[in-house]
């Protein structure tokens, strides 16, 4: 990073963090395959047999419900000849995985269980070659899975983020998320950096100039402080404002645990290092990036809520408008400058004013985990 003269702003991350190829690889293997990454909604897969193939770092991973119900995950890669088991992102299988090539076949647990002429090799032991299983844990009703031997604390990493937003580790619990409901997903593919959309969410300095809507509803945002720079922070509604609609208009009733001091609050946490959590009275948002290349990142977004209004078939329309805006307002304005990342004037990087400085950690995060800290 690079040094500014003038006390009130820091420096960026220079230019080719944003566009270098080779960078962008060893952020696969020194943050995506080692760090916990928040893959499936477990809700997605709802039966033994059904699975999601899923992009963590530069490995293709899969994860799929076995016969007792719990969730398991695998590299993508057949033990024979290193075929994909599965080419499609999600499906169901009905008893066994099985290599579309030589047949070689896995329980949902990953363990061999049947391959062409497998009887008579007498000397192979079928546990041996079973798939390559990674780390899962199940929180927030989403399967998060890490590739790295051994694995980060889950509770230190993923859970302290939150704590350390919220200010505390049983803030996040009122609002009982494993127990929701899909209303509605969105999927974006940003022509982006993942950073530039990380960095974009934990600020708000652009909030009034590119968020009419959201600063309707959030007055405070148009001031430029995002939530995230006050730890337990969580900005109030508009007086006028019934609910976290693209209207105001009323939602719906507050979720059961949410207390009385988080009711007409928006919270939002950042957990490194791809997933938002949006946190309103009666509905959550989560948003969890997935990376592709230097300048392309997928972004699938869930709105969650009470499993009685999406059974109700109610119209959960407004409220998804609301953020599917901000996001698209967003995703635009990341696209807009992911360009710029390769021009010469932004080789040094920019700066950093005093709303935006606990950017600053994020960067210093990432830099660390490249081992290129100071």
């Amino acid at each position: 990073m690079t040094t500014t003269a003038a006390p009130s702003l820091l420096a960026t991350l220079p230019g080719r963090y944003y566009t270098d190829p080779e960078l962008f690889r060893r952020e696969q293997q020194q943050l995506f395959e080692t760090e916990w990454f928040c893959a499936v909604r477990s809700a997605d897969l709802d039966r033994p047999g059904a699975y999601r193939t899923v992009r963590v770092g530069a490995e293709s991973v899969l994860i799929t419900r076995n016969r007792k119900g719990e969730l398991r995950a695998f590299l993508n890669v057949c033990r024979h000849r290193g075929a994909q088991l599965c080419t499609e992102e999600s499906g169901t299988v009905r008893r066994a995985l099985q290599c579309p090539y030589h047949a070689w076949t896995y329980d949902l647990d990953g363990k061999l269980t049947a391959a062409p002429n497998l009887t008579r090799m007498t000397d192979v032991d079928r546990g041996e070659y079973g798939l390559h299983g990674v780390h899962l844990r199940e929180w927030l009703g989403y399967g998060w899975v890490c590739l790295a031997p051994e694995p980060p604390s889950f509770e230190e990493t993923v859970m302290g983020d939150v704590a350390g937003r919220l200010g505390g580790t049983d803030v996040i619990g009122h609002y009982g998320i494993e127990a929701l409901a899909l209303g509605t997903r969105h999927t974006y593919d940003v022509a982006a950096n993942w950073k530039l959309i990380i960095e974009n969410f934990m600020e708000c300095y652009h909030c009034a100039t590119i968020h009419p809507e959201l600063t309707e509803v959030l007055p405070e945002f148009a001031d430029g402080f995002a939530a995230q720079f006050y730890v337990g922070h969580g900005p109030e509604f508009a007086e006028e404002a019934q609910g976290f609609t693209v209207d105001g208009s009323a939602g719906f009733d507050r979720l059961p645990g949410v207390p009385d001091s988080h009711d007409r609050r928006y919270y939002a946490i950042t957990i490194r290092p791809q997933v938002f959590v949006n946190l309103v009275p009666d509905h959550v948002i989560v948003h969890r990036m997935f990376p592709l290349a230097e300048d392309r990142t997928v972004v699938e977004c869930d709105w969650l809520y009470a499993p009685e209004v999406v059974e109700s078939g109610a119209d959960v329309s407004r409220s998804v408008e609301l953020f599917h805006r901000v996001n698209l307002q967003d995703f635009a304005a990341c696209e807009r400058t992911q360009p710029a990342m390769s021009s010469r004037a932004y080789r040094n990087g920019g700066v950093l004013v005093p709303s935006e400085h606990h950017i600053g950690e994020f960067h210093a995060w990432v830099t660390e985990r490249l081992g290129e800290a100071g």
